[in-house]
Formats: structure tokens, sequence, C-alpha cells
């Protein structure tokens, strides 16, 4: 497992659209997905144990942020024939377990996160209602560790900012996480 880091935020790049088909057996794209204040693109899967990790707090940021008008959809774009835990039925399994009020959808084809350049699990993108790119960077300052009281919640407070005015912060710390699981190619 060779961990990752995000590049830094490319300020004002446009969501790039999608259609992909959720866990619910419905179908979404960012029309039928952003808030009226924002939208976060996660990019996640089931074995990562830096997004194991992190998923209770996860689930629990992300509900509150839809109070400030910021929707959500978490896409696992691993190769499932290596990752089988990555599995859309495994998918539907974990958003159960976790209580998901997102969507939780598959890039079989792995385009969309060729599109967003996504490195790693989890890779946040935070948009303005206008989606404009305004955060890329990690969920909190624990990530895999022992949560501390002095714990920072970077992409809740990022995409609170967001919400209120339109611009996410300046300064963003990457996100960390395990190399996206792209499909073999033969030549």
């Amino acid at each position: 497992m060779a961990s990752l880091t995000t590049p830094i935020c490319d300020f004002g790049w446009s969501a790039k659209d999608f259609q992909l088909l959720g866990v619910d057996n419905k179908h979404w794209n960012i029309e039928s997905i952003k808030g009226v204040n924002g939208l976060i693109i996660m990019f996640i899967c089931n074995h990562c144990p830096y997004v194991k990790a992190i998923l209770p707090r996860l689930v629990r940021d992300i509900n509150e942020l839809k109070n400030f008008g910021i929707s959500t959809i978490a896409i696992s774009s691993n190769d499932v024939l290596n990752y089988p835990e990555d599995s859309f039925e495994n998918m539907k399994l974990l958003a159960d377990e976790n209580h998901f009020e997102f969507p939780y959808a598959f890039d079989e084809t792995q385009e969309i996160a060729k599109a967003y350049d996504a490195i790693c699990t989890p890779d946040f993108f935070g948009f303005n209602s206008k989606l404009e790119l305004q955060y890329r960077g990690r969920f909190d300052s624990t990530g895999r560790g022992e949560v501390q009281p002095s714990n920072e919640r970077d992409l809740f407070e990022a995409m609170k900012l967001v919400a209120i005015t339109q611009k996410g912060p300046e300064i963003q710390q990457a996100s960390i996480g395990c190399s996206i699981k792209w499909k073999e190619t033969h030549i």
C-alpha cells in the first residue's frame, strides 16, 4: 500500500459532469446532486484503511454540511477484479452499514476518476454553487490516528466557509490515502 498525497487546490477549476449508478440504483450527475451552496465530490472505496479510519466522522460531517446547503456524492473508482472488497455489492453494504445519507456511486470505467485527476482514497473536491473548485485537501488533522480534542475538521470548516462566502480557504493541507486501484491495461 503506497500512501499518496493530493495536489494543491486549482481554484476555479470547473467540475466535470458524470452519469454514474449509485448503490440506491439511481443514476447521478452534477445537476441531480449539487447543493444550493456547493458540492463535495469525494473518491473513496471500501477497503482503504484511510477511509475506514475516518468513516464515522466523515458521515457525521457530511450530514452536518447539508444544513449549510452543501451536497455530497461519494465515488468508488477502484478495480474490483483485483480488489473485490470494493465491488458494487460491497459498496451497497458499506453504505447501508454506515447509514450514508448521500449517494455512493460506482465509476466502473474509471473515466470520472481520470477526469478529476483523482489520486487517492480519500480524495476530496469541494465546489461552490457555480461548481468552481474551492477545496482539495485533507478530511481532518487526525487522519488514521486516534482522534484528539485538538482535531481540526478541515473539510467541514472549508466547506462551511464555501457555503457562506463561496470561496475556500487559501491555506489547505493535502489529503493522504491509498492510491486509486487502476485497472491493468494490456498493450
